[in-house]
């Protein structure tokens, strides 16, 4: 059969990661068409991240006239699982475009997963639930009417029949990762990529995963497509996969987009010298959890390997949150990770979260202060978003009334009863992000001993700064707090 990939993530319908120029291409649809040209289907894909509407998907329609489009969002990306709406309604057009053509529709996604009496309604014909090589797989083979073949007993797979919903039974996920073949990269026309991270980044970054899931349950974590479970590639696999695109494609730097980087024992260190047989040391960046980067020998072998950059779910400065959040860490465990990252040369990035139910004003103090203290490299700030399948989401799931989901990546609206309004916390994020970023620079003005013998020989400094090395830009009120705090700052530095 002809099988035509796509997603649903529209950089042009999300203005803050439009700005941002750090785009990466679909990886999860890759890994399926990978296993279904494997079994001699011919695939395409439609990439659309890069388009200025939905209706692009149309000239790809027409061109390769697909048997059935498979709409599978890359669920290895955060911005995916946000489930945006903006990213919804751009599906159920392309959908609508499918389904006046007579192609079967298939979408795979989080949002999907939760909300797929809303995909049927606007014309998708299955909807996959879960881990979705293996579902998409025997899908095809029932369209294709192989002897044996039925959609209900397919695991994984909601549709509709005599106008009822069926759902089948839910799918393992695989535990064998190692037995997929390499995602089919060959699809994706990586030039738009390398080109805006060029362009803005002054270098070229793809995007990798080790493992698949997570394992712990901070109880505001949605995981629709992966569960609870952990499963990991071999670190053998893993630098062969690597080894083998950066021949072809010659990136300069990684993002493993794994919920948790390295889990398993000994399986930092393996990768280690995995890379090192294979003569690689890419510089990457991984997310992880503070109790996880405790051990001086585990660092060492993320720092050996080629790890720069490590964003940690620290979330709060506040412990009562923390345990509020069934986070399962520690301040002072954030503390001391932090520590020994930077002792190994490894930047240390925290991702904060404001706005958790019964979150205080001494709650928020917490927060900034150990940012304050611990000075990481760089910081993403969210607010508390509920989403379906979660603890937190099922606490309050009765106040969501007039809105359930997001817009786009920068709508920071509190859906729930927060102690605080929705202005309150964009203001707070700005805040803490012009606080942080002023910090920084004040940082380097240090470093680079910059005399400070005035006010406006400072300030025109750290503008020339702020440029060369691509800080936020500020806004002009913005800009005389950064002038007054520059002075004070620096004062306080002598």
């Amino acid at each position: 059969m002809k099988i035509l990939f796509t997603h649903s993530y529209f950089l042009e319908l999300d203005a803050k990661q439009l700005q941002t120029h750090k785009p990466y291409p679909p990886l999860a649809p890759l890994y399926a068409a990978a296993l279904l040209r494997e079994q001699k289907h011919h695939v395409a894909l439609a990439d659309i991240q890069f388009a200025k509407s939905p209706e692009e998907i149309e000239s790809s329609l027409n061109t390769f006239q697909p048997d059935v489009l498979a709409i599978y969002d890359d669920g290895f990306n955060y911005l995916t699982k946000m489930c945006l709406t903006n990213m919804r309604e751009a599906t159920f057009r392309m959908l609508e475009l499918a389904k006046q053509k007579g192609i079967t529709t298939v979408v795979s996604s989080s949002d999907a997963s939760d909300h797929f009496e809303k995909y049927f309604a606007k014309g998708a014909d299955y909807i996959i639930i879960g881990e979705g090589e293996q579902t998409l797989s025997e899908l095809i083979a029932f369209l294709e009417n192989k002897p044996g073949s039925s959609k209900s007993g397919i695991e994984g797979l909601a549709f509709r029949e005599d106008g009822n919903t069926v759902k089948t039974k839910s799918r393992q996920v695989m535990r064998e990762l190692d037995e997929l073949p390499p995602p089919a990269w060959d699809l994706v026309n990586l030039e738009p990529y390398r080109n805006t991270w060029m362009k803005h980044q002054g270098y070229f970054s793809l995007n990798f995963v080790t493992t698949r899931g997570c394992p712990y349950k901070c109880n505001w974590c949605a995981k629709p497509i992966y569960g609870n479970r952990y499963n990991s590639h071999s670190p053998e696999k893993v630098a062969e996969l690597i080894q083998s695109l950066h021949q072809k494609t010659n990136f300069d730097h990684i993002w493993f987009a794994d919920d948790i980087f390295g889990l398993k024992p000994g399986w930092l260190r393996d990768f280690n010298s995995a890379m090192k047989k294979q003569g690689l040391k890419i510089p990457y960046k991984i997310q992880s959890r503070a109790d996880l980067l405790l051990e001086d020998e585990a660092i060492a072998h993320l720092a050996e390997s080629g790890c720069e950059e490590v964003w940690m779910g620290a979330e709060s400065g506040s412990q009562r949150i923390l345990d509020a959040m069934d986070k399962g860490t520690t301040v002072e465990q954030i503390k001391e990770a932090t520590s020994l990252l930077k002792k190994h040369g490894i930047k240390a990035c925290f991702f904060l979260q404001f706005g958790y139910s019964g979150e205080t004003m001494e709650d928020i103090k917490k927060t900034i202060a150990l940012v304050e203290e611990l000075s990481p490299d760089d910081i993403g700030i969210s607010v508390s978003y509920p989403l379906p399948g979660t603890k937190f989401y099922e606490r309050v799931k009765n106040e969501l009334v007039n809105k359930q989901n997001w817009t786009d990546s920068d709508d920071l609206d509190m859906m729930f009863n927060s102690t605080y309004s929705s202005d309150f916390y964009r203001l707070l994020q700005r805040y803490v992000h012009y606080s942080f970023r002023t910090n920084k620079a004040i940082e380097e003005l240090k470093k680079r001993q910059f005399k400070r013998s005035s006010l406006l020989g400072p300030y025109y400094r750290l503008k020339k700064l702020q440029l060369k090395h691509k800080l936020l830009k500020f806004e002009p009120r913005s800009q005389v707090f950064l002038l007054q705090n520059a002075k004070s700052l620096l004062l306080k530095t002598d």
